[in-house]
C-alpha cells in the first residue's frame, strides 16, 4: 500500500510539473530574447484563462475556437505589451524593468477578475474526471492531458529555437548592440518572443483552468514556475521541461507525507526551499549559462 500511495505521488507529480513547465515556459521564451525576467507570466495566464471561458460561456462558441481566438488575441497581447510599455523602457536598469513587469502582473490580477467576476469559472475541456488506473496506480486523468500539451509545446519551442527567426531571437539575448549592427530589428524580436509568451500562456491557462477553474488564482502559478526556471536554468529549454519534473515531484512526494501530519500547506514551503538552496548552491540552475564577468 505504501509503494502505491508513493508511485501515485510520484506520477501525478512528474504530469503536475510538466503543467508548471507550461507556465514557466514563457518566462523562458522572455528571457532568452531579451535577457528579462517576465514576472506578469502569472497573469497572462490567468488572462488566457479567462478568454478562453469567455469565448465558451459568454458568446457559445466550441472551444477550439475559444482557443485560436486566445491565441491570437494573446499574442496580440504580447505585442501591445512590448509597443506600449517595455519600449519605454529602453536605457533603464533591468530591475525597473523586472518591476514593471511585476507591476502589470499585479495590475492585472486585480483587473481582470475584477471585470468578469472573481469566482472561479468552470472550463470543461471534455476531460472525463475518471482517473486512468494503471498497475493499480491512479492517473489524474487531467493532468495527464495536460502533461502530454506541455511536452508537445515544449519541444515545438526548442525546435523554433533552432530555425532563423529563433537564431535572431537568442542574438538579441546575446548582445543587442551586436544585433542592431547586423540588421537585427531588437524591438521586432523582442515583441515577438512577448507574442510567443503568451501563446504558451494561452496553453497554460486552459490546461489549469480545466483542472482547478478559471480564476484569480491561476496567477498564483507564477511562484513555482519561478522555482522551475530557477532550477532548471531560466535561459534553458530543457532546463524548463527537467526543473518542471523535479520541482512536481517533489512538490507531490514531500507534501503527500507531510501534510497529514503538520496540518497542510507545505507544498509552497518545499517550493521556497528549493528555491533558496538553488540560488545558494548553483545560481545558473542545472542547465543555464554561467556568464562570467571580468570586473
Amino acid at each position: 500500500m505504501d509503494f502505491l500511495f508513493l508511485a501515485e505521488l510520484f506520477v501525478n507529480g512528474l504530469s503536475t510539473g510538466l503543467m508548471y513547465s507550461l507556465v514557466a515556459l514563457g518566462i523562458t521564451l522572455i528571457y532568452k530574447a531579451s535577457g528579462v525576467p517576465n514576472l506578469a507570466q502569472g497573469a497572462m495566464v490567468m488572462l488566457s484563462g479567462y478568454l478562453v471561458w469567455a469565448v465558451v460561456s459568454l458568446l457559445s462558441w466550441p472551444l477550439w475556437l475559444a482557443i485560436a481566438l486566445a491565441v491570437v488575441g494573446m499574442f496580440l497581447f504580447g505585442l501591445a505589451t512590448e509597443r506600449w510599455l517595455l519600449r519605454r523602457m529602453v536605457g533603464q536598469p533591468v530591475i525597473m524593468i523586472v518591476m514593471l513587469t511585476l507591476g502589470l502582473d499585479i495590475f492585472l490580477r486585480g483587473f481582470v477578475p475584477g471585470l468578469l467576476g472573481a469566482a472561479p469559472k468552470r472550463l470543461d475541456l471534455g476531460i472525463g474526471l475518471a482517473p486512468i488506473i494503471v498497475a493499480d496506480v491512479f492517473v489524474n486523468r487531467a493532468y495527464l492531458v495536460g502533461a502530454i500539451g506541455a511536452m508537445v509545446l515544449i519541444a515545438a519551442a526548442m525546435l523554433f529555437f533552432r530555425t532563423r527567426l529563433g537564431t535572431k531571437l537568442r542574438a538579441v539575448s546575446d548582445d543587442h548592440v551586436a544585433s542592431w549592427a547586423v540588421g537585427i530589428s531588437v524591438e521586432r524580436a523582442i515583441g515577438i518572443s512577448w507574442g510567443i509568451a503568451g501563446v504558451a500562456a494561452v496553453g497554460a491557462g486552459t490546461v489549469w483552468g480545466s483542472v482547478q477553474g478559471v480564476d484569480w488564482t491561476l496567477s498564483a502559478l507564477l511562484f513555482p514556475a519561478i522555482a522551475v526556471v530557477i532550477l532548471g536554468g531560466i535561459d534553458s529549454l530543457l532546463g524548463v521541461f527537467v526543473g518542471g519534473l523535479v520541482v512536481g515531484v517533489l512538490g507531490s512526494v514531500i507534501p503527500g507525507y507531510l501534510d497529514p501530519i503538520v496540518g497542510g500547506g507545505t507544498r509552497d514551503v518545499v517550493t521556497s526551499v528549493l528555491i533558496v538552496l538553488t540560488i545558494l548552491f548553483r545560481p545558473y540552475g542545472m542547465f543555464g549559462r554561467e556568464d562570467i564577468e571580468r570586473v
